[in-house]
């Protein structure tokens, strides 16, 4: 039984040396949406940073965000945006890249919260035998809102009523002016008639 031990321990070895090795170099500093509030069927982008913080050099080979939609009927379809950016792309050691990934929201998706998740695959140059190795594959949780249609056409109709109130009061204030106009001028025209009346009904003195 003891015989056995360091063949074991040689076997386990072995097979760690076959495993693929994944060294940890860039992380995902941010990743923010172009808008606060997204509608039903509108497009959009996120900016994403990713930082090299290894001594060597790395590429990004893939960015994607994910987004899990909610369907008006219930049905749950998950979607998969990638940046327009050409890839792989290289960081210098220390250094940031900033990469946009275009989003397109469907017309019939649900309101409210969503969560997409922002995932970068990178490599690491070994400069030791000079060959790129397999990196991590750091993540970033992002929150997306999508307003309810009905609020827009509320907050639109909230709009025109306040538009249409504007004018009736705008209205009401010309017409009480052209009232007071109109009494003005109509008093006026009343008392020079009265005096013309006054005069013409003195009597002339005797000589």
């Amino acid at each position: 039984m003891y015989k056995k031990q360091p063949l074991i321990a040689m076997l386990c070895f072995l097979a760690l040396i076959a495993i693929p090795q994944i060294a940890r170099a860039a992380t995902i500093t941010s990743a923010t949406l172009d808008k606060n509030t997204y509608l039903a069927g509108q497009t959009g982008y996120i900016s994403v940073t990713v930082y090299n913080d290894k001594s060597e050099k790395i590429r990004v080979t893939e960015l994607s965000a994910t987004i899990n939609y909610y369907y008006t009927d219930g049905t749950v379809y998950v979607q998969k945006f990638f940046t327009g950016t050409t890839l792989p792309h290289e960081i210098a050691a220390g250094q940031s890249a900033i990469y946009q990934i275009p989003i397109s929201l469907p017309t019939n998706i649900n309101s409210g919260y969503t969560n997409p998740t922002v995932e970068a695959k990178t490599d690491l140059w070994r400069t030791q035998d000079e060959r790129w190795m397999t990196s991590d594959r750091p993540t970033y949780p992002l929150k997306l809102y999508i307003e309810s249609p009905y609020k827009q056409l509320y907050e639109g109709s909230q709009h025109q009523l306040q538009e249409q109130e504007a004018v009736n009061d705008n209205l009401t204030t010309a017409m009480n002016l052209l009232v007071a106009t109109t009494i003005v001028f109509a008093s006026a025209t009343a008392f020079l008639m009265f005096i013309v009346y006054v005069r013409k009904a003195k009597p002339l003195a005797q000589p």
